[in-house]
């Protein structure tokens, strides 16, 4: 089967995951069908359901044995959709401009197709080290398939690279995304007398302000010039609360995110951030309730002289970037593994109608592949079976 027929065969398959139970579905059908094309080649596979999460599954694939070893990760799912924007049926392959369309071609079930095309010229190769696919759940919402990976501490290898959509550039950053959400409760009352209530949106306006100098200070203390966008951001994203201008408002509730850059530890900027709003809450009598929304994605770095890196660099002949977009890596680094971020297509071309892979990627992508597999499973010598230090 040609990398065509099989991402058709993924594309047909919904595996869109979303807060929303209404769009959530199941993705084992993804998983069985890559299990079931792997397991033929030679590969030990293992389905690993995700605790807590009916009908969520990580796969995780291996070819051969040793304590090191290449990962090639990617997830199954896909975001939401509008059907009535798409120009074709969004679970249908179709082609045309020189472009593979339908939902999930680029972000990310085309990386799959791909990983097993190059895999397959080395079903009859010894290898020096394990080749290992790893197929997971839910990371266009929890993220919580890497995250069990993680806790479990499986699977292990040396080097590990994650086939979102880059352009096939190496990606060795990217930001972590926090969101947050902030509530104050106060006591409702008549307007005409303030001492008859407690005004939480008062509260809530004095908080804003605490939460705005935390922002300038973080980004005077925090700046990386890989990025685009230097610093470290906050964004207020949306805040409600009391139901009348003549009622003391009694609650108000602020959801905002934080994006911080690699350095930045989510526990020590959320316990910031309660040290600054608590005495706001505690001096105007209100109560205060502050937690994430979703426990967010951990900034990611690879050290720019890492094996993995400079390898990507010299394949691709193009220099490891920053991105702004959140990915599995900080799990996968987790786990002991030199980390990377690189795969066909490009992010502008994810989440959006009429998502397509171009043509022109898909046998650059074969071939990088290809040769990272002889670089690290075929050529590269047994190793210590210690990983390294996440």
């Amino acid at each position: 089967m040609g990398v065509q027929q099989m991402l058709a065969r993924l594309i047909s398959q919904p595996s869109i995951s979303s807060a929303s139970p209404d769009w959530d579905h199941s993705n084992e059908a993804v998983i069985q069908t890559l299990a079931e094309w792997l397991e033929p080649m030679g590969f030990a596979v293992e389905t690993l359901p995700v605790p807590g999460m009916p009908g969520k599954y990580n796969l995780v694939a291996t070819l051969g044995q040793g304590p090191g070893g290449l990962v090639l990760s990617g997830h199954t799912d896909t975001v939401p959709f509008d059907e009535s924007r798409w120009q074709s049926d969004p679970f249908t392959l179709t082609e045309r401009d020189d472009r593979w369309y339908g939902l999930g071609t680029c972000d990310m079930k085309g990386f799959f197709a791909l990983a097993i095309e190059a895999a397959s010229a080395f079903l009859d190769t010894p290898l020096q080290q394990p080749l290992i696919i790893l197929a997971t759940a839910d990371e266009e919402s929890s993220m919580n398939g890497a995250r069990a990976l993680a806790e479990a501490g499986h699977p292990r290898g040396r080097y590990a690279v994650i086939g979102e959509p880059t352009g096939l550039k190496p990606v060795r950053m990217h930001k972590g995304i926090m969101m947050e959400r902030l509530v104050f409760e106060g006591q409702s009352g008549h307007s005409s007398d303030p001492s008859l209530g407690r005004n939480a949106l008062e509260g809530m306006h004095a908080a804003i302000g605490g939460l705005l100098e935390l922002r300038d200070q973080w980004q005077a203390q925090y700046s990386n010039p890989n990025f685009r966008v230097q610093v470290p951001t906050m964004n207020l994203g949306c805040i409600h609360g009391g139901d009348n201008p003549n009622r003391i408002c009694a609650n108000c509730e602020l959801h905002f995110d934080l994006r911080p850059l690699p350095g930045m530890d989510m526990d020590a900027l959320r316990q910031s951030i309660l040290d600054r709003v608590a005495p706001e809450a505690e001096r105007r009598e209100l109560g205060l309730r502050f937690e994430p929304l979703f426990d967010g994605v951990p900034p990611f770095e690879t050290d720019a002289d890492a094996e993995l890196v400079r390898v990507c660099e010299r394949l691709t002949g193009h220099s490891a970037e920053a991105v702004a977009f959140a990915t599995e890596a900080p799990w996968l680094q987790k786990l002991g593994m030199e980390t990377l971020v690189m795969g066909p297509g490009h992010i502008d071309q994810a989440h959006q109608p009429d998502e397509y892979l171009d043509l022109s990627q898909v046998k650059p992508a074969v071939d990088i592949l290809g040769r990272l597999i002889q670089h690290f499973c075929v050529d590269s010598p047994a190793v210590d079976p210690k990983p390294p230090s996440p």
